[in-house]
């Protein structure tokens, strides 16, 4: 009997949910918004899911709908991230008219079933967006994969996840907020301290050596000078010191700035470097101020 019980409340559910698809397009995007149903990403106010030692690599697509006149792009095309890890990325948007256009961003993950799980805490594609003529701007979106993602028996085997936005041109465009918001030109340290997190922590710590050498005490240091770290003899024998400057050419290209040098990884995208630099920049004045007052005068 309660077997039957359950087997008609089920069917009960499916019938309203038929209904209110059929009746309401906004009921079934608020359905979609709570169950990831069709890949729908979930949107939350911050990370508070624990970190897992399981990671899954996300990649990024972009489109731009028949008729907005903009370039959408990535600023990079996959990410390897730890479940329950909050990770920001780019995307780049170009107007190339010569007049201001509202856009709407829509967006997806796939495998569907992957949705519930991928919760993004800051985005453009919240609300209506407007940019300039001819205007260039670099958006963040930061996000974390839900550590359920990997004990659920529909996403445990799955390695990837797709996160998809499409831009078209928006029918209602009073009130649109500027996209320029994101892109003022400041240095945004609190967003180079999660950048750093997700991009260099791997390898790099503040106070200890890591895979690379510590970075707590970076600036007008000489490269290649931390006691007992292994650093490549390129390096070592470059006569930098670390600056703003030094550091931004070195990020944007490892490789290219000392030939022969080990690090391999690099920061393409000029507005996280930026971020990165002046997030270890903004730690430096407290630690010169306490070694100043451990040393005295002098």
């Amino acid at each position: 009997m309660r077997k039957w019980t359950t087997v008609c409340g089920l069917l009960a559910a499916i019938g309203v949910m038929i209904t209110l698809v059929s009746y309401s397009v906004t009921l079934y995007r608020l359905f979609c918004a709570v169950t990831g149903a069709g890949g729908t990403t979930q949107r939350v106010a911050a990370d508070d899911a624990q970190h897992s030692d399981r990671t899954v690599t996300v990649y990024f697509n972009t489109d731009v709908a028949p008729g907005l006149p903009w370039r959408f792009r990535p600023m990079q095309r996959r990410v390897v991230v730890h479940l329950g890890d909050e990770t920001p990325v780019f995307f780049e948007a170009q107007n190339l008219s010569d007049h201001a256009i509202v856009g709407h961003a829509t967006f997806n993950v796939t495998p569907d079933r992957a949705g519930i799980y991928f919760k993004k805490i800051e985005c453009f594609c919240f609300t209506e967006e407007s940019l300039g003529a001819h205007q260039t701007v670099q958006m963040p979106v930061e996000f974390f994969v839900d550590p359920g993602f990997g004990n659920d028996p529909d996403t445990r085997d799955v390695s990837s996840i797709t996160l998809s936005y499409t831009f078209f041109q928006s029918t209602r465009p009073e009130g649109a907020a500027d996209l320029a918001r994101f892109d003022s030109g400041k240095p945004d340290p609190a967003l180079g301290a999660r950048l750093f997190a997700a991009q260099c922590s791997g390898c790099h710590e503040l106070t200890g050596a890591r895979v690379g050498p510590p970075l707590g005490e970076l600036f007008g240091r000489r490269a290649g000078t931390v006691p007992n770290y292994p650093y490549s003899p390129a390096l070592a024998k470059s006569g930098i010191t670390w600056t703003e400057a030094t550091l931004d050419k070195w990020l944007a290209g490892p490789q290219a700035d000392v030939p022969g040098a080990l690090m391999p990884m690099a920061v393409a995208n000029p507005v996280a470097r930026r971020d990165i630099i002046a997030y270890l920049r903004g730690l430096q004045p407290e630690r010169d101020s306490a070694k100043a007052h451990r040393q005295g005068p002098g």
